[in-house]
């Protein structure tokens, strides 16, 4: 295992990417000379060159129809998104054409197209640069989204994304990718786990906490914390938002009887809600208390000084945990 952080994992899953196969090219602002904002794309424009690394003008809506035409072409495109809220300029193109052309045509034009956006907030960034617009895609019939959690995920799940025929939005936790872990940079692709696995990070016998992103690390420190009060809590990684891996999560569901989703993004009409409903109609029989989201609230997403009241913490998912449980103080009425 090589220890590296979540950034360098994706930009060497880049690489091997590239190098496994030489119709992969890059496009995006900055990721060339710059190496991108976060430094994902860092020495890919010297190793692979100006055509297969490609500054693009600041047009996503250009940029992502570009990718739509080399896909085409039988090119397999990355697209950066420079910021998860800078994704909006593109959205015709996503919905309307990288999402419908495979189904539109009945199978004969493939769009492997893996669209990369740093994602979600915690780093004291300015308005539109710490969005978590995943319930958008989600909705949107045609694509995967995945979001990864650690390096190694990263790795993996990259190379998967761009190596799959079908269009795939690739959610990275921008507060992560300082973040280091063990990476096998050696370990073939085939006997990676699927990229629509979900991942049991901790296992538990009284609550089943769902979630995603940076948030896994947030719910693994509220499992820890839980243990010291004697309540088992077990943590799932959804990996997938779409599709989702109903038969691991409702394996869980079924163990333990009690429900806890939270991610970043706002409550209504979220990636929990789904999730949710979806637990409900499988594990309906099995469910000793009514499933809880723990979420960030129905704003627009707050300035930096403010972040910090938005983002689900450690004490609001134990609360939603007392409440499922049914245990003394825990509070009464709407959802987290």
């Amino acid at each position: 295992m090589t220890e590296m952080t979540l950034g360098k994992a994706l930009g060497a899953g880049l690489r091997q990417a590239m190098r496994d196969d030489d119709r992969v090219v890059l496009l995006g602002e900055d990721i060339g000379k710059l190496g991108g904002v976060f430094r994902i794309t860092d020495g890919l424009l010297d190793e692979f060159g100006a055509k297969r690394v490609i500054d693009t003008p600041l047009a996503e809506s250009g940029i992502v129809g570009t990718a739509v035409g080399l896909a085409f072409r039988g090119y397999r495109p990355v697209v950066e998104i420079q910021f998860d809220g800078f994704v909006y300029p593109a959205f015709d193109q996503i919905v309307a054409q990288v999402a419908k052309l495979h189904y539109r045509t009945q199978g004969r034009v493939k769009m492997p197209i893996t669209i990369r956006i740093p994602w979600a907030g915690g780093i004291g960034a300015a308005e539109h640069h710490s969005e978590s617009p995943e319930a958008y895609f989600v909705h949107t019939a045609g694509l995967r989204v995945i979001a990864v959690s650690n390096p190694e995920d990263a790795y993996r799940s990259l190379r998967q994304a761009i190596a799959s025929d079908d269009p795939v939005i690739f959610f990275e936790p921008k507060r992560l990718y300082h973040h280091k872990g063990g990476v096998d940079l050696d370990a073939p692709l085939a006997d990676a786990p699927p990229m629509g696995l979900a991942r049991v990070v901790r296992a538990g016998t009284d609550v089943t906490l769902i979630t995603y992103g940076a948030m896994v690390s947030t719910a693994m420190e509220a499992a820890q914390a839980a243990d010291d009060e004697g309540v088992s809590i077990e943590v799932i990684d959804l990996r997938s938002l779409s599709p989702v891996d109903y038969d691991s999560v409702a394996a869980s569901v079924r163990k333990t009887g009690r429900v806890v989703v939270t991610h970043e993004a706002s409550r209504e009409a979220g990636v929990a809600a789904e999730v949710i409903a979806s637990i409900t109609e499988r594990c309906f029989e099995y469910l000793e208390s009514a499933p809880l989201r723990v979420t960030g609230h129905d704003v627009p997403y707050p300035p930096a000084k403010l972040e910090k009241y938005h983002l689900p913490d450690l004490d609001r998912i134990l609360e939603a945990v007392d409440r499922v449980l049914d245990r003394p103080n825990s509070l009464t009425g709407a959802d987290a």
